[in-house]
């Protein structure tokens, strides 16, 4: 009987422990699809920019607002989306962000100018955070260990590999295949979001009971975690690499064209950072030591700092490398404070939702203020050394934080992981 007790007591934490489950690979293939979808909608208006101007007599300005309104929109519900993933759960609102993503991109097809085509692009905003803060939290409560930094890189190529499929796609493939129309090529990416949307509701699965102590609110669990000094830094460090990543790639293509390159040659140009941070996304997470992520991120926080001064003083194969070195160690620094901010033992899985909405809430806007900063300083100054100096010294300041920042991988005090 005392073998029988044992057996059934290690069968039920089998049972208990998703992080032991098989089918958590399962969950993580759902969550990259999901996360290819929002990459796809992300980058979905770029390549079509010129039809969408001429259609609907749009200016270059009313498209610079479009196109960064659902950042602004992400900015007001991203804490939202992390008390909902808190209390709902992740499968029920994963599904409701995938659903919305993909009727921001359908809705696009019945605009008829910039007053409609606006709130449809903004909609993205509203579904994305769902998304974005809902991985962390599915993976948080999936994954333990060595485990959890690998399942990190994966989930977050999806987002990157979408981009590149919108990219590289749109023109060459969907558009002829819709008649040159870019209504319903925007369509044929919305039903794709809705069809990963129906996957994930059929297949995905609760780690643990759906729903957090109601009897703690939401302000209570955020005063309780922005009072834990690892928490604060990491916030900070999100902000500014976000500021940082989103500065640098949103005006690459001009740097490089200021630089005497043509559009042609700056676009395929830009498109190294890219391409060199998918692999960098999935390798690092894992393969970095928990002890070892703080130093980590110094380091990569230097040497973004070395890639933007090559940017702006090399040429040829020096160039080219830096983009290449820049697309490495920018990719890999967010991952890593998220895993940090995981295996922060005074928070938990069972509060990664909200953790995360408010990660996610601060760094955006960190997205949003970095671009428009150095856009600022080169209507003040003239050429992009300005803003590219503001950068260099956000890396620094990125760098200077990791001395007081601490990485102590622990096991999930409150038996949510």
């Amino acid at each position: 009987m005392g073998k029988q007790k044992v057996l059934f007591r290690l069968q039920e934490k089998v049972v208990a422990e998703p992080y032991l489950k098989p089918y958590r690979w399962v969950m993580l293939a759902l969550l990259w699809l999901l996360y290819f979808s929002f990459g796809v909608i992300y980058r979905s208006i770029s390549p079509l920019v010129t039809p969408i101007l001429k259609n609907l007599h749009m200016s270059y300005g009313q498209m610079g607002l479009v196109l960064g309104s659902w950042q602004l929109t992400y900015l007001v519900f991203a804490v939202l989306a992390g008390i909902m993933l808190d209390k709902w759960g992740i499968r029920n609102s994963l599904f409701l962000g995938s659903v919305v993503i993909g009727l921001s991109a359908g809705l696009r097809c019945f605009a008829n100018g910039f007053g409609t085509f606006l709130p449809a692009v903004a909609l993205f905003g509203v579904g994305g955070p769902l998304i974005s803060i809902g991985c962390p939290k599915t993976i948080a409560q999936w994954f333990r260990g060595k485990g959890r930094g690998l399942a990190v890189g994966i989930y977050m190529t999806g987002p990157w590999i979408g981009r590149i499929f919108a990219l590289s796609v749109t023109n060459r493939f969907v558009m002829p295949l819709t008649g040159y129309s870019w209504r319903l090529t925007f369509v044929c990416y919305g039903l794709l979001a809705l069809g990963i949307a129906l996957l994930w509701w059929f297949l995905a699965e609760e780690a643990s009971p759906v729903g957090i102590d109601e009897s703690v609110g939401f302000m209570e669990v955020f005063f309780d975690l922005i009072k834990v000094p690892n928490v604060r830094i990491v916030l900070l460090g999100g902000l500014l690499s976000f500021a940082v990543n989103h500065g640098y790639t949103n005006w690459l293509p001009k740097i490089l064209e200021s630089k005497g390159m043509s559009p042609a040659i700056a676009g395929f140009a830009a498109s190294l950072p890219l391409l060199a941070g998918i692999p960098a996304i999935l390798a690092l997470p894992p393969l970095i030591p928990a002890h070892l992520r703080v130093r980590s991120i110094g380091l990569l926080a230097f040497l973004a700092a070395s890639a933007i001064l090559a940017l702006m003083n090399a040429s040829g194969v020096i160039l080219l490398s830096g983009l290449a070195l820049f697309g490495v160690v920018g990719s890999a620094m967010i991952p890593l404070l998220i895993l940090i901010l995981m295996e922060t033992p005074e928070m938990g899985s069972k509060y990664m939702g909200s953790a995360g909405g408010i990660f996610y809430c601060i760094s955006d806007f960190g997205g949003f203020i970095g671009p428009l900063i150095v856009g600022a300083l080169v209507d003040l100054t003239g050429p992009f050394i300005s803003g590219a100096f503001f950068l260099i010294i956000l890396c620094l300041v990125i760098f200077s934080m990791t001395f007081i920042l601490k990485s102590r991988p622990v096991s999930d005090p409150r038996g949510t992981s």
